[in-house]
């Protein structure tokens, strides 16, 4: 089956944009948005569009609006309130393997729609996020490279341009996010190829990257398959990586 490449719009661009600042924590829990008129400077659209795009986000229960005040960023609900699987999933929390098999199949299908449907903007955006590591993993620095594992898998669902994933990842993104930082961790704890590992770690993103730049949705999604696959292996017994796949 073939998917064809999407052209959104200016309001699904601005959505895009301000949903991004709520989910990745540039607006945090109740901070009030900046007017209108800021907004659409900064994003080079009109205040209606700016506007329209604030409703949807508060139909969607991101943003709520104060009468005389303005536009906040909604706090977020217990899971139970919000999505009862969720809820389930946080008492019977999944396995590391059932986390990597949820991701190989979600992961796999943001990485090749981002190899399709990527703007300039969000390609520049993913390089300097890719600097980071790189530069979180020369300084052999575990929390930094983290913490930017989880911005990059972020930034890539983002640039998928999916409303169906953005929403379901913003439904379980703490929880990707703490999964990603617990593989970064326990793969370098007492592991004498932690550096290794690191290293081929950030060649698997900067591949994926690479990929997605070069509009390669076949190869986008085999590099995204591939670098999960040795996110796995790394917790194999005996595991002791020291060359690519």
């Amino acid at each position: 089956m073939a998917f064809h490449s999407l052209s959104p719009s200016a309001l699904d661009k601005t959505v895009r944009q301000l949903e991004e600042k709520v989910l990745e924590g540039s607006w945090g829990t109740s901070t009030r948005l900046p007017a209108e008129r800021t907004l659409a400077e900064l994003m080079g659209v009109s205040r209606s569009t700016v506007r329209e795009a604030i409703q949807r986000l508060v139909s969607r229960g991101m943003l709520e609006t104060k009468p005389g005040s303005g536009v906040y960023v909604v706090q977020r609900q217990p899971a139970r309130l919000s999505a009862p699987w969720l809820q389930l999933v946080a008492e019977n929390p999944p396995l590391r393997s059932e986390t990597l098999e949820f991701r190989l199949v979600f992961e796999c299908a943001a990485a090749r729609f981002a190899a399709q449907r990527s703007t300039p903007q969000e390609l520049d955006k993913l390089e300097a996020i890719l600097l980071k590591m790189r530069n979180a993993v020369v300084a052999h620095d575990v929390d930094a490279e983290a913490v930017v594992d989880g911005e990059f898998h972020s930034a890539l669902t983002a640039a998928a341009h999916n409303r169906m994933l953005d929403q379901f990842y913003a439904s379980v993104i703490t929880m990707l996010r703490d999964h990603i930082a617990a593989n970064t961790f326990d793969a370098t704890v007492n592991n004498s190829n932690a550096v290794i590992q690191s290293t081929l770690r950030l060649g698997q993103h900067e591949s994926i990257y690479l990929a997605v730049r070069d509009r390669n949705p076949d190869a986008a999604q085999q590099a995204m398959f591939a670098h999960i696959a040795f996110v796995g292996k790394q917790f194999d017994p005996g595991f002791h990586q020291t060359s690519g796949d």
